[in-house]
């Protein structure tokens, strides 16, 4: 399974830390086992249930977030050196699982695509957070999962969870236009 998922999330190899590119992968094939999905399910699960109708998927929504918190780490660095200092694997792995618990707020039921009864109790931040915790991801990576929707507005972010928090939503907004 772990070369699927590195099929389907390529950025997932630009982290440079091997441990936390393992536990990145470890913490996606739990969230599919759990979800009860397998890796070619993720290509059909809509990144979110509160655009009816929408094409777009989970695996795409992630890879583009990440890719946008890539490049607005670059710009940043590019153009306020030595004021910004951002840790890219950090920024890699909080991008690329800011969704995961994803599989377990969604649901099928036949042809649809619902909340779960788990999604019903927890939002996905928080069952993501947790599966991260499980996995002995670092606190920063639990933190940007945590905090990167809604639920984070009411604490101070780091920078990394800052990028992806706006990477995210620039992404949801217009696709929400």
């Amino acid at each position: 399974m772990e070369k699927a998922i590195e099929t389907l999330l390529p950025e997932i190899r630009l982290i440079q830390d091997e441990f936390l590119r393992a536990k990145t992968i470890e913490v996606w094939k739990e969230a599919i086992k759990q979800g009860g999905w397998s890796p070619e399910d993720l290509q059909k699960i809509p990144f979110t249930l509160l655009i009816p109708g929408t094409k777009i998927n989970l695996i795409d929504h992630v890879r583009a977030v990440t890719q946008c918190a890539l490049r607005l780490a670059e710009v940043l660095i590019e153009f306020y050196p030595g004021e910004v200092k951002i840790n890219r694997d950090v920024l890699l792995a909080g991008a690329l699982l800011h969704d995961v618990g994803k599989l377990l707020e969604i649901s099928q039921q036949e042809d649809k695509f619902i909340k779960s009864r788990s999604g019903e109790l927890l939002r996905h931040p928080f069952s993501g957070a947790a599966l991260a915790a499980r996995f002995d991801l670092p606190l920063e990576i639990i933190h940007i999962i945590a905090g990167h929707s809604k639920e984070g507005d009411s604490w101070k972010r780091t920078v990394e969870g800052i990028i992806i928090h706006h990477a995210d939503f620039v992404n949801f907004d217009i696709l929400k236009a």
